[in-house]
C-alpha cells in the first residue's frame, strides 16, 4: 500500500447486460476491506500522464462481509477512456491500482424514517450494498423503496437477487421501472412518477439518489416540490 493506495486482483468477471459487467476485485495486502454499504473506491487506470485523468470512481456494489474481495459494476460508455480500458484490456488476473474506501454516501445510524433509494444503471451498485447488509445482518428498518429506472429488461442489474430480497425483507420494496419496455408489466416510464404516486400524502422520508446527472437534478426538484427539505436528499452523482 502506497498512500492509500492497493493492488487488487480482478478474480473474476461476468457480463450483466449487454453493456454492463461486474468486477470481482481481491486486495491480497489486506485480511479485510472494511467499508460501509454506499462507499467507493477510486482507480487509477494506465490511460493519461496525468493522475487526475487516469482516476475513475465506482461505487462498490457488494455489501461488506468480512473478507478482502469487492464488487464493482461498470458500464462501458462510448468513448469512455476508463471503462474503455476496464472492458478491453483487463482479464481475469489483471491488477488494478485501487483507494478506498471513500465517500460518505452511506445510509443514517438510525433506520426509523421512511428511506426511498431512487437510481438509474449501475447507479443500483450503492443501494444494492446497504439492503444486502441491512438483510445479512437483519438491522430493523422503517420501510424501504429501491425504485430502479431502466429503458429494458434487459437492462435490470441484479435484478432476480433483488426481487428475491423483496420477498424475504418485509418493509424492503423492489419497483424496477421501464422508459422504453413494451412487454413489461410491471411500472413504466420514469422513476419520478413511482415516488410522486407513493407520496401523494407527505410523509417523513428521507430519499437517496443515484445515478447520472440529469435524473438527479429531476428528482431533487420534484422531490423538493412535494415539500422536502432538500437536508433530506443524499446525492451520489455518476459522470
Amino acid at each position: 500500500m502506497v498512500d492509500g493506495w492497493h493492488t487488487g486482483i480482478v478474480i473474476k468477471l461476468v457480463d450483466a447486460t449487454p453493456n454492463t459487467r461486474r468486477f470481482w476485485i481481491q486486495i491480497p495486502t489486506l485480511d479485510v476491506f472494511d467499508f460501509k454499504p454506499g462507499q467507493f473506491v477510486t482507480l487509477d487506470l494506465p490511460i493519461h500522464e496525468k493522475k487526475n485523468k487516469r482516476w475513475r470512481s465506482y461505487s462498490i456494489a457488494s455489501a461488506p462481509d468480512g473478507t478482502n474481495i469487492i464488487e464493482l459494476v461498470i458500464v462501458l460508455l462510448e468513448g469512455g477512456a476508463g471503462s474503455t480500458y476496464l472492458f478491453n484490456e483487463v482479464k481475469v488476473g489483471s491488477e488494478l491500482l485501487l483507494k478506498g474506501p471513500l465517500g460518505v454516501f452511506v445510509l443514517p445510524p438510525s433506520l426509523d424514517q421512511e428511506i426511498f433509494l431512487i437510481c438509474t444503471g449501475t447507479g443500483i451498485a450503492p443501494f444494492r450494498s446497504m439492503v444486502t447488509y441491512l438483510h445479512a445482518h437483519q438491522i430493523p428498518h422503517a420501510p424501504i423503496h429501491l425504485i430502479f429506472g431502466c429503458r429494458y429488461q434487459e437492462d435490470l442489474l441484479y435484478a432476480t437477487e433483488l426481487s428475491q430480497l423483496a420477498t424475504k425483507m418485509p418493509d424492503f420494496h423492489y419497483i424496477p421501472t421501464l422508459s422504453r419496455e413494451t412487454s413489461w408489466q410491471g411500472h413504466k416510464g420514469y422513476v419520478h412518477q413511482v415516488y410522486e404516486k407513493i407520496l401523494s400524502e407527505k410523509r417523513p422520508a428521507n430519499f437517496y439518489l443515484c445515478g447520472w446527472k440529469a435524473m438527479i437534478d429531476e428528482a431533487k426538484q420534484r422531490i423538493m416540490a412535494l415539500g422536502y427539505d432538500r437536508h433530506a436528499i443524499h446525492l451520489e452523482l455518476y459522470g
